[in-house]
């Protein structure tokens, strides 16, 4: 078994214990949430609740004229610092790059990103666990999600080919989950330092994924990506894994930088 390993330097997780109150008011004058206009602030709601979420539209969508045209939609789960009810701070990772404008205008797709309650999880599942098995249901939030996705569909010129997952810690957990729960739903996924069910592997041996984890994370320990690797491996399915040796739980702001994902994501397809 090989994995790809990348040295660079550990960056320090960012703490999860503070109050509610505390992480809304330092959201508003957070830094690395300047500049992020461009992402609408939304409210989805269903007969299963209300979730909050931010939704950034292709570059000169409003003035696209030819309306046959469909665009790629990533979906991006935060990961539990980023918990809420501010509808905000669930971009502070990945906001910058999604709205960076070579981005839009290299890749021109939507871009959702809901944010959890605080008191719930994309998948309820343990983080510190060194397995577990999936839930049989996909619990409230994730639910939501999924009904997002098909508001989203209904309302936008979304390239249902071209759906894509993206998630980062907590959300690495929810895009491995909705990889083996709802199979052929997305065109291809990243999952970063999450896990999810080895048991689910044959549901995702045909989606194309590329998953990253610091190979010193104390969090999720990196042998959640690598059983997951190795049990699509075995399944028949060819995922990409890579490693960034001595890094710790921080292995999205390399990740996120990486133009090659990018590239590499957007150029998947879902097969019918």
């Amino acid at each position: 078994m090989k994995f790809q390993r990348i040295a660079c330097i550990a960056l320090v997780a960012i703490p999860m214990g503070r109050s509610m109150h505390a992480q809304e008011t330092s959201a508003k004058s957070d830094p690395r949430l300047e500049g992020l206009e461009a992402f609408e602030a939304r409210v989805h709601e269903s007969e299963g609740g209300k979730l909050n979420y931010r939704l950034l539209k292709p570059l000169d969508f409003d003035k696209q004229s030819d309306k046959s045209v469909k665009y790629p939609l990533v979906l991006f789960l935060h990961g539990a610092g980023e918990r809420g009810s501010e509808n905000l701070r669930q971009l502070i990772h990945g906001g910058k790059n999604f709205a960076n404008e070579d981005f839009r205008r290299r890749y021109g797709a939507f871009i959702v990103v809901p944010q959890s309650p605080a008191d719930k999880k994309w998948v309820e599942v343990p983080w510190d666990a060194k397995e577990h098995v999936a839930p049989e249901d996909a619990g409230e939030t994730m639910n939501l999600v999924f009904s997002l996705l098909e508001e989203l569909q209904e309302e936008f010129p979304v390239d249902d080919a071209r759906i894509y997952g993206v998630g980062l810690s907590m959300g690495g957990y929810g895009t491995w989950d909705i990889l083996g729960r709802k199979p052929g739903l997305l065109a291809a996924a990243a999952p970063i330092c999450g896990g999810g069910d080895p048991a689910q592997a044959p549901m995702m041996k045909d989606t194309p994924i590329w998953a990253f984890h610091g190979g010193a994370d104390p969090v999720v320990v990196p042998e959640r990506s690598r059983k997951m690797v190795d049990a699509i491996r075995a399944a028949g399915g060819e995922p990409i894994y890579t490693e960034y040796e001595g890094v710790g739980h921080d292995s999205w702001t390399e990740t996120f930088n990486n133009r090659l994902l990018w590239d590499w994501l957007f150029a998947q397809r879902r097969n019918p």
